[in-house]
C-alpha cells in the first residue's frame, strides 16, 4: 500500500486541495467585517469613557458643592455638650442636690456586631454586675439601637487604663464623662426635692410643647417629680455644641471648635433641712405626713412624707427588684401624702365650722348646749354618739373646741345648709388646690348638693340626693370629706396670719451662673374678710385646746416654753356600725388616722404646721407629740427624739383626739 501511494505521488496523482476552500474565502469582505467590528469597539470605549468624563464632570464639577458638604459631615462630627444641672440648696445653702462627673462605659448597638459577646469580654476587663447587664437591657430595649447606652457607670481610674489598653479590640465601645445627679440626704425631704429619669416618649413630647427639643440634643435624662420636675426647664440649663474631626471608624481626632454650654440655675428652697431632719426623725417609723409653714409668707419650712424613697436609686435607672419593692409596697413610698395624700379631716375641721357659725350668725359665742353624750334626728332611731359616754355636759362654743365636743357640731350641722358651709369652708382653700410651686397636688373633696350630684351621677336618684345625715357627718369631718395636708396646713397658717392667706410655696430664690439670686416672689396675699372678732375668738380657743384643762391637747404642751394654739383630730377609717371604737382589736391599718394641726408662737406666730399619723389612734397621743417637737426645734434649737408609739394602756377611751 504504501509502495502505490509513491507511485501515485511520483506520477503526479497527489492530493488535491480540500474542496470549496478557494470559493468560500473573500479578503476583502473578511477586512470590511474586521474594521466595522473595531470601530464599533472604538465607539463603545469612546462611549463608555465618554459616560465617565460626563460623570466625572457632573460630580467634580456640577456637584461639588454637594460632596464636599458631605465629605465635610463625614469628616466633622457635630457633638452636642450637655450643661451642668443646677445646685438644689435649702434655705440656709445646703446642698440638696447637686451633679458631678464620672466616666462611663458606653455601647452603640449599631456598630456591634455580636452585643452579648462583646459585654462578656468587657466583663474581663472591668466589673459588670448582673445589675449593670439588667439596666443595659432595659435601656437597649427604651432606646434606638444607634444611641450610646452607658453599660457600666462611674468607672475609677484603674478601670478606665485597663479599657484603654484594650479598646482596639472593642469597636462601638468607649469610655465617655457623664454628669451624675447626686442627692445626699438620700430619703430625707425626697418627695420635696424629687428625682431625676431617662427621658422617655412622653417626656419628648414635653420638651416638644417648652420648642426646647435643640437644648436636649444628647441629654439623656431630665426631672420626674418634686422640684427637679416643676423646675426642669430653670435647672436643666442651654447645650453647648462641639466640632469634632472624626477618623473613619468614628474616633475623634481634634476639636475644631467648641461652644460651651451653659449651666443651670441653682435653686434655693424654702425647706430648712435641720427641721426636715427633726420632723422625719420624731415621726421614727410611722406612715404620715407634715407640712409646716411660715404664715407670714407662705414659705414651706418642712414637708415630710413618711415613708419616703431614695431618689439616687433613680439616677442610673432603677433596676427592676428595686422598682417592685418600691411600687407594691403597702406603705406606699412613692406616694406624696403631703400633696396627694386625701384623708377625712376629723375634728380639725371644727375651728373653721365654728367661725362660719359666727360670721353667718347661726351661733354666738356665748349659745350653749347641753351634751347628753349622742345627737338623734327627731323620729330616728339611729344615734350619732359623741367620744365621752355620758357626754360633756353644758357646752358652749369655746369649750366645743377645747374638748371638741362631737355632740355640739352634730346640732350646729343639722341647722346649717351644707352648700353655705362648702362656700365659707372653700374660702380657707378646702377643696381646690393651693398652688404650691410643685406638681401633682390634688383637690380633696369638699362635699354639696352640687358635688354629690356629680359625683354619683350614674347611680340612682336617691344616692345623689343631699340627707341631713350626710351633713351631720360632714359636721365631725367623716362623711365625704377628704383634705390633703398641705391644704390644712395652708388653713390653719391663715388662720394664725390674721385670715390672709398666702400661696404656699418651696422656691425661695433662683441664682444664674455669675448672677445674684433673684427672689421668686409668690402671688399677692388674699385677706379672706373674715371679721376680726370672730377669728380672735376662735384663735382663743385654739389656745384652750393646749393650755386649758380639758383640753385635748394639754398634756402634750403643759410644758412648753412658748405658747400654741392647735387642735387635734381624728379621722374614722370605716364604719364601726354602733360598736365600741377600740385600738388594740382592730388591725393595724383600720386604726383611725390621728391628725394635729397647730401654730406657734401664739401671739406672733412663726410657723404653722398640720400633722398627719396614718393609722395612729388618737391625734393627742400620735400626731400632737410630732407637732411640739418640730416647734421646739424650730423656736427653741432642741432636737427631740423619735416620738414614741402612741399604742398603748389607757390610749382607747380617754380622749377623742
Amino acid at each position: 500500500m504504501a509502495r502505490l501511494l509513491f507511485t501515485r505521488r511520483r506520477r503526479g496523482f497527489s492530493r488535491p486541495p480540500e474542496f470549496g476552500a478557494r470559493e468560500l474565502r473573500d479578503p476583502g469582505r473578511e477586512l470590511y467585517v474586521f474594521r466595522r467590528r473595531l470601530g464599533i469597539a472604538a465607539a463603545l470605549i469612546v462611549l463608555a469613557f465618554g459616560g465617565l468624563v460626563a460623570r466625572f464632570v457632573q460630580l467634580q464639577v456640577v456637584q461639588h458643592g454637594h460632596f464636599q458638604t458631605l465629605a465635610e459631615t463625614n469628616r466633622i462630627a457635630i457633638v452636642p455638650i450637655t450643661p451642668n444641672r443646677g445646685v438644689i440648696t435649702d434655705r440656709k445653702g445646703t446642698v440638696l442636690a447637686q451633679s458631678y462627673s464620672a466616666y462611663a462605659l458606653e455601647v452603640q448597638p449599631s456598630r456591634v456586631a455580636d452585643l452579648e459577646a462583646t459585654i462578656n469580654a468587657l466583663a474581663d476587663i472591668v466589673e459588670i454586675t448582673p445589675r449593670d447587664r439588667r439596666r443595659f437591657r432595659k435601656l437597649l430595649d427604651e432606646s434606638k439601637n444607634f444611641e450610646s447606652l452607658p453599660l457600666r457607670t462611674r468607672l475609677n481610674d484603674e478601670e478606665v487604663a485597663r479599657f484603654a489598653v484594650n479598646s482596639y479590640r472593642f469597636p462601638g465601645v468607649e469610655i465617655k464623662a457623664r454628669l451624675y445627679r447626686q442627692y445626699p440626704f438620700g430619703e430625707l425631704a425626697s418627695h420635696v426635692v424629687g428625682y431625676i429619669g431617662r427621658i422617655n416618649d412622653r417626656d419628648v413630647d414635653r420638651i416638644a410643647r417648652w420648642d426646647e427639643t435643640t437644648n436636649y440634643k444628647g441629654t439623656d435624662y431630665i426631672g420626674k417629680s418634686g422640684v427637679e420636675l416643676a423646675y426642669e426647664q430653670q435647672l436643666h440649663g442651654k447645650s453647648g455644641v462641639e466640632e469634632v474631626e472624626v477618623d473613619a471608624g468614628g474616633r475623634a481626632v481634634r476639636t475644631l471648635s467648641r461652644t460651651p454650654p451653659t449651666s443651670g440655675d441653682n435653686l434655693t428652697l424654702t425647706i430648712d433641712i435641720d427641721l426636715q431632719q427633726a420632723a422625719e426623725a420624731a415621726f421614727g417609723e410611722r406612715r404620715g405626713a407634715l407640712v409646716a409653714i411660715d404664715p407670714a409668707n407662705g414659705e414651706v419650712l418642712a414637708m415630710v412624707s413618711k415613708p419616703g424613697f431614695d431618689p439616687n436609686l433613680f439616677v442610673d435607672g432603677i433596676d427592676a427588684a428595686s422598682w417592685k419593692e418600691l411600687n407594691e409596697s403597702p406603705d406606699k413610698p412613692l406616694l406624696n401624702r403631703p400633696l396627694r395624700g386625701a384623708y377625712p379631716p376629723g375634728s380639725t375641721i371644727k375651728p373653721f365650722l365654728a367661725l362660719a357659725a359666727l360670721v353667718s350668725g347661726k351661733r354666738t359665742p356665748q349659745q350653749s348646749y347641753n351634751d347628753p353624750g349622742y345627737f338623734q334626728i327627731p323620729g330616728q332611731a339611729h344615734r350619732f354618739r359623741d367620744d365621752k359616754p355620758g357626754g360633756h355636759g353644758v357646752v358652749d362654743m369655746h369649750k366645743s373646741i377645747v374638748v371638741s365636743c362631737d355632740t355640739y357640731y352634730y346640732q350646729l350641722a343639722s341647722e346649717t345648709d351644707i352648700d353655705d358651709t362648702a362656700r365659707f369652708l372653700g374660702r380657707f382653700g378646702f377643696g381646690a388646690p393651693t398652688g404650691i410651686d410643685i406638681d401633682g397636688e390634688l383637690p380633696g373633696i369638699l362635699p354639696s348638693r352640687a358635688w354629690k350630684r356629680e359625683r354619683f351621677a350614674s347611680a340612682r336618684e336617691d344616692a345623689r340626693k343631699w340627707y341631713l345625715g350626710d351633713s351631720i357627718s360632714a359636721g365631725i369631718g367623716q362623711g365625704y370629706n377628704a383634705f390633703t395636708p398641705l391644704q390644712l396646713a395652708h388653713a390653719i397658717a391663715t388662720v394664725a396670719n390674721d385670715g390672709v392667706a398666702y400661696r404656699p410655696h418651696l422656691v425661695k430664690s433662683v441664682t444664674t451662673v455669675g448672677g445674684a439670686p433673684r427672689a421668686v416672689e409668690p402671688p399677692p396675699p388674699q385677706p379672706l374678710a373674715v371679721p376680726r372678732a370672730p377669728l380672735e375668738f376662735i384663735r382663743a380657743a385654739l389656745v384652750g385646746v393646749t393650755h386649758e384643762p380639758g383640753g385635748t391637747a394639754m398634756s402634750v404642751f403643759k410644758d412648753a416654753a412658748y405658747v400654741a394654739a392647735g387642735k387635734t383630730g381624728t379621722a374614722q377609717v370605716f364604719s364601726l356600725k354602733g360598736e365600741k371604737y377600740s385600738e388594740h382589736k382592730v388591725d393595724e391599718r383600720l386604726r383611725d388616722h390621728a391628725w394635729f394641726m397647730a401654730y406657734a408662737p401664739a401671739d406672733k406666730p412663726r410657723i404653722a404646721l398640720a400633722v398627719l399619723v396614718e393609722n395612729g389612734g388618737f391625734g393627742a397621743a400620735a400626731a400632737a407629740p410630732i407637732a411640739k417637737a418640730v416647734m421646739d426645734y424650730y423656736l427653741l434649737g432642741i432636737r427631740a427624739k423619735p416620738v414614741p408609739d402612741a399604742a398603748g394602756p389607757g390610749t382607747d377611751d380617754d380622749e377623742s383626739d
